[in-house]
This record gives C-alpha cells, structure tokens and sequence, in this order.
C-alpha cells in the first residue's frame, strides 16, 4: 500500500520534514519512491516557505490509491487536494495511573479540608455551650435556694416581730402597773405624812 507521509530529516533539535510517497513497509526514514513536496517547522505559521507541496504530482498518487497520513492530509487540505477532519481519540488525552491518583488524592485532601472547615466552628459552638450549661445549671440550682432562704428571712422576721409585740405590750402594762404602784405608795407617803403632823399638833 502506498502512503504519503512525512520523512524526518535536519539535524538535533531542528528537523526538516520531506512529504514523499513510499510504500507502508518501509521505515520511516528509509527507502521512498519519489518526493513531493517538503515541511519546514521552524518557520513561521505565515511563512509560504513553511509547507511546499507539488500539486501535480500528488494529484497523480492519489489517483493511483496512495493514501495520506492524517498531517500531510491536513496539508492537503490547505490546497483542496485532499479533505481532512478532526480526529477523535479521547483515551489520547487520558490522564493515565498515577495522574489519577494525584488527582484523587488531591480531591480527598481538598474534601477533607472543607470538612474541618465546617466543623471547626460547629466544635467551637459546642464547647462555648459545653462551658455555659454548667454556669446555667448552677444558676438555676441556686435561684430556687436564694428565693427559699429569702422566703425564710422573710418568715423568721415577721415571726418575730409577732413574738415581740406579745412582750412589748405585756412591758407596757408592767410598765403601767408600776407606776400606778408608785403612785399609792406616793399617797399613801403623804397620808403617814399628815397623820403625823396631826399627831404633833394635839401632841
């Protein structure tokens, strides 16, 4: 099967491209039946010089079935000599293993850092609470004992006061009787008086 296709040629790192037409046999680099045009990569994309090809000679090959590769087809197409379409080989551009890999892992880490992300403020949420429930169990165990121990103030103040009021009248009436007592032991001290006086008098 004849085939035209590229032949390397030029020197390290500068190559030089001749289109030929060889059978699909022969190396790459190796024997050819004729030449037909030539390309030239480190030229310009603008530079006519950059893909040379012989119309007449190519438009006769392929008359004779000579196929073209996929980059001298795209050439071809350049001059209406041959039509050439996109290929599509998905598993070309693949990623392969190890990239995989890299990139799972660097999706398990991106995850995982999102995680801690969200939950560092729901830890934080839940030790705040964890600091203040004790303070409010405390305060809630103590309110009802400050409201009791009020309560029984309260109480212990008003029963004394009920006690004291007993004693407080029960002082005022000792009071009252003794001054009542004094009072006789005054009239009676004047009435010894006056009997004795009159008793001097008729003495």
């Amino acid at each position: 099967m004849l085939k035209i296709r590229l032949a390397r040629g030029g020197s390290k790192k500068r190559p030089y491209y001749s289109i030929v037409v060889a059978d699909s046999h022969s190396p790459r680099d190796g024997r050819f039946i004729e030449k037909v045009g030539a390309y030239n990569p480190l030229l310009k994309r603008d530079d006519p010089k950059r893909i040379t090809l012989n119309s007449e000679r190519i438009s006769q090959w392929l008359s004779k079935g000579a196929q073209p590769t996929d980059r001298v087809a795209r050439f071809l197409s350049t001059e209406g000599l041959a039509k050439w379409a996109p290929s599509s080989n998905p598993k070309k551009g693949e990623p392969h293993a190890k990239a995989k890999e890299r990139a799972q892992a660097r999706t398990e880490r991106a995850e995982l850092a999102a995680q801690a992300a969200e939950e560092a403020p729901v830890e934080e949420v839940a030790a705040a609470a964890a600091e203040e429930a004790p303070v409010a169990e405390a305060a809630a165990e103590e309110a009802p004992v400050a409201e009791e121990t009020a309560a029984a103030e309260e109480a212990s103040v008003v029963e004394a006061a009920v006690e004291e009021a007993p004693a407080e009248e029960a002082a005022a009436e000792t009071a009252a009787e003794v001054d009542t007592a004094a009072e006789i032991a005054d009239e009676g001290a004047d009435g010894a008086q006056d009997q004795a006086s009159e008793a001097g008098e008729e003495a």
